[in-house]
């Protein structure tokens, strides 16, 4: 597997850096459809989005990694921050407390609808958010 790692710093400036470069890795992978990277791109913005965010909160000086993993059937990206960590509430499958006319909350539905694969843990005093879209059987190397 091929890695690319930014850490970026917890500011929401730099979260079109964050879309950008993991784009550019996935479409290192020439099977990749176009639309599954603006998915994957999307979903990648939802968690850094929540990762600088909490961040902010917390402690603006540290930073949120972004690791971009490419395999030959699959992209994995995690988010992760330094900032306590996070239980999903019951509320978050409607986008969060305001339920479907909430403006905020929508982020961890969206991320799983996505995602192939998206998974959520505190560790290490902070989140890790793991997303990963799996390239199609039959464009697969091998």
């Amino acid at each position: 597997m091929a890695e690319v790692v930014l850490e970026i710093p917890a500011r929401p400036e730099y979260l079109h850096l964050a879309r950008q470069v993991v784009a550019a890795a996935a479409e290192l992978e020439p099977t990749f459809r176009d639309e599954r990277i603006e998915d994957l791109r999307l979903a990648v913005s939802e968690a850094t989005t929540n990762a600088v965010e909490a961040q902010l909160g917390l402690d603006p000086d540290e930073r949120v990694s972004i690791r971009a993993n490419l395999g030959d059937d699959r992209i994995e990206v995690e988010v992760l921050d330094r900032a306590g960590g996070f239980q999903a509430a019951d509320g978050d499958a409607l986008g969060g407390e305001g339920g479907l006319h909430d403006e905020r909350g929508r982020g961890l539905p969206l991320m799983r609808h996505l995602a192939d694969e998206t998974e959520i843990a505190s560790l290490d005093g902070g989140t890790a958010v793991r997303l990963t879209v799996y390239v199609p059987p039959r464009f697969r190397k091998g």
